[in-house]
């Protein structure tokens, strides 16, 4: 028998990313119906939001997810917000081969090394790391932050997030991640 692989989603609400952060949350309530997500948002500190996406009303949901995230819009670190992940969540979240989705536009104040370090980690981990950037979209964007360029080598999948027909790949790309699929392409 088929199952599907649980979900893991990291994303950043940081200030560069303040004009995704409402769809993002609306996004990320729409899949937390699933029993096998887990949902985390970052911007200088890593919060868990699974439970607080898990309210049937959409506006309950994002409320309660405003209210229990402090760092909305604040700095971008996303090594340290991986490296907490991978110290206090990642043996709690990544069994049974969970795919990682960091949700990022690559825009960071922290250590390119430290981001490194903790992908490596965190892809070992992971049946698969897709990253999210709804930069990509954008004519003529180049991956070029440092953010990104420490992290394009550990991610398998690099996609845009920036509108209807980008989730919608996203989602054929996940459909096709069930319990036989192969770790790494």
């Amino acid at each position: 028998r088929l199952r599907r692989r649980p979900l893991v989603l990291v994303c950043d609400v940081s200030g560069s990313m303040e004009r995704y952060s409402r769809v993002l949350m609306i996004f990320a309530h729409a899949i937390a119906r699933r029993e096998d997500l887990e949902a985390f948002v970052f911007s200088t500190r890593l919060t868990r939001i699974t439970r607080l996406l898990r309210q049937r009303d959409l506006d309950k949901a994002l409320t309660s997810v405003s209210k229990g995230v402090h760092d909305f819009s604040g700095g971008t670190r996303i090594g340290e917000a991986l490296a907490d992940f991978n110290r206090r969540w990642a043996r709690r979240v990544l069994g049974h081969g969970a795919v990682v989705i960091i949700v990022s536009d690559g825009w960071d104040r922290g250590d390119p090394a430290q981001l490194t370090a903790e992908l490596i980690h965190l892809r070992r981990s992971a049946h698969r790391l897709i990253w999210l950037n709804p930069l990509l979209g954008s004519e003529g964007y180049q991956p070029l932050t440092r953010g990104m360029v420490a992290a394009l080598p550990y991610c398998d999948d690099f996609l845009a997030v920036h509108n209807v027909q980008a989730l919608d790949e996203l989602g054929r790309l996940l459909a096709g991640l069930d319990s036989r699929s192969t770790r790494r392409r």
